[in-house]
């Protein structure tokens, strides 16, 4: 095969696309069919929870455009991270759609399932043999974070998804996976260059989000060839150019040449990207180099609470000018007050003056007009998040501060009732390196979808 072309019809799916993009990339007559359905950049709570932060409905309307297509035109569809965190229950979550899907349109198709859970067992006994690696920023692994997770993932590499495409499977459903991965396992089986497999899966993965106007909500091709990669939007409104897929090519990496992933790395300190005319860059020199210790990212969430906030604004210039300080002295005050009860954790996120970046904002502004006030509350039950979030609120609505003209009224709170129960709070407990050959292997199991639905 001389060159091999992939649709990818959505950034994540549930997303969605026009359906006349996804069209028009039918009409390229793709080999491959391939979404990336998750991320761990919604954060830890759909982890930990075991819930999809994508919508049911708008997964199965996208999932059953593609489903259609993909039978009827014979093409794989290859869908990684199910259920956006792709542990057991996101899996079973996207398999119970694309059986219904199939009922429901008479739909027939051989379908490969790839768990990614990773038995506890395991982590305690390579943490014991001291094989595993802390990420950057993360911390130690412990046994306690390890028991205390409620599910933990691997992020699988392309061979298993490859495995299962060449056992013949019609669908692919994995559990979670590096990005790239659901879009270079077929090009990988059919004997092309892993690195520029990776690095076209690496921007396909976000289909037309590295195109200008970038959208995540639209369809974009990628055409692997022996020696360089195409890629070419569907919308006639975008179009690939060198600034905006050399950018996307450093999107959510630390190090623009070297991009690590399960095995091995990226290299594309050789990349050239050229523009090849409407709308299409070619790409050449990217590498893939297997690592000497190949290593396999480890995923886990846990429950830390549960939290209920509060959303208000300020707009006196004296208060504003020192929020800082009565922020402080109100929770000093409350602390004072129940220091006979631990009350758990409050943060305030202000917004208008450095809501997004905290202690980290660079720039002192001047006085802004108005601010806009979270207070978030996190307690060791719903109750106590609510009674803390409830008693933060009503200190600082009242609170009398140096130059005050008003006797009350520091709060324009927009809803009524102003705080919002906002249920488990989740951190990341396990987001370490293990070495691959500490892990079994990720195999498929299928069943047939449709006409007949017994284990294959």
């Amino acid at each position: 095969m001389k060159q091999l072309r992939i649709l990818a019809p959505t950034a994540i799916l549930g997303y969605g696309f026009p359906e006349d993009s996804f069209e028009r990339g039918l009409s390229e007559e793709p080999h491959l069919i391939a979404v990336d359905a998750g991320s761990t950049d919604p954060g830890p709570n759909y982890l930990g929870s075991g819930k999809s932060f994508t919508d049911r409905s708008a997964v199965k309307r996208d999932l059953r455009i593609m489903l259609k297509a993909s039978v009827k035109r014979r093409i794989p569809l290859v869908i990684g991270s199910a259920g956006g965190a792709g542990a057991a229950p996101h899996l079973a979550w996207t398999q119970s759609i694309i059986e219904e899907i199939a009922a429901e349109d008479a739909l027939s198709f051989r379908m490969a399932i790839i768990p990614t859970d990773v038995p506890k067992t395991l982590l305690h006994d390579a943490l014991t043999a001291g094989s595993v690696v802390s990420m950057p920023c993360a911390p130690d692994l412990t046994h306690d974070a390890i028991e205390q997770s409620t599910h933990v993932v691997a992020q699988i590499g392309v061979e298993p998804l490859a495995d299962a495409l060449a056992a013949g499977a019609d669908v692919v459903l994995a559990g979670r996976a590096y990005d790239p991965a659901c879009f270079a396992a077929l090009p990988i089986l059919k004997g092309f260059d892993p690195g520029l497999a990776l690095h076209c899966g690496k921007i396909l993965e976000c289909a037309a989000l590295a195109a200008s106007p970038g959208s995540g909500a639209d369809c974009a091709l990628g055409i692997l060839e022996e020696d360089r990669f195409l890629l070419k939007a569907l919308s006639p409104k975008r179009g690939f150019s060198v600034l905006s897929t050399a950018a996307h090519t450093m999107y959510e990496k630390s190090d623009p040449y070297l991009l690590p992933g399960p095995g091995g790395l990226l290299d594309l300190r050789q990349c050239m990207f050229v523009e090849a005319g409407q709308g299409i860059v070619e790409v050449r020199g990217s590498r893939y180099v297997e690592s000497e210790r190949p290593m396999i990212k480890i995923e886990g969430a846990r429950p830390v609470g549960f939290r209920t906030v509060c959303i208000a604004g300020i707009r006196d210039p004296i208060m504003i000018e020192s929020i800082r300080k009565i922020l402080d002295d109100v929770l000093r005050e409350i602390r004072k007050t129940y220091a006979a009860k631990p009350i758990g954790q409050v943060y305030f996120h202000r917004y208008g003056l450095d809501g997004v970046m905290g202690a980290g904002e660079p720039h002192v502004p001047r006085v802004p007009h108005e601010i806009g006030l979270v207070i978030e509350a996190i307690a060791a039950t719903q109750t106590d998040a609510d009674t803390l979030c409830s008693i933060v609120r009503s200190t600082l609505l009242h609170y009398g501060y140096p130059g005050r003209i008003a006797t009350a009224g520091n709060l324009a709170l927009p809803f009524s009732p102003s705080d919002l129960p906002a249920g488990p709070v989740y951190e990341f407990s396990v987001y370490h390196l293990i070495p691959q050959v500490a892990i079994p292997d990720f195999p498929s199991h299928f069943i047939n979808v449709g006409a007949d639905s017994r284990t294959a």
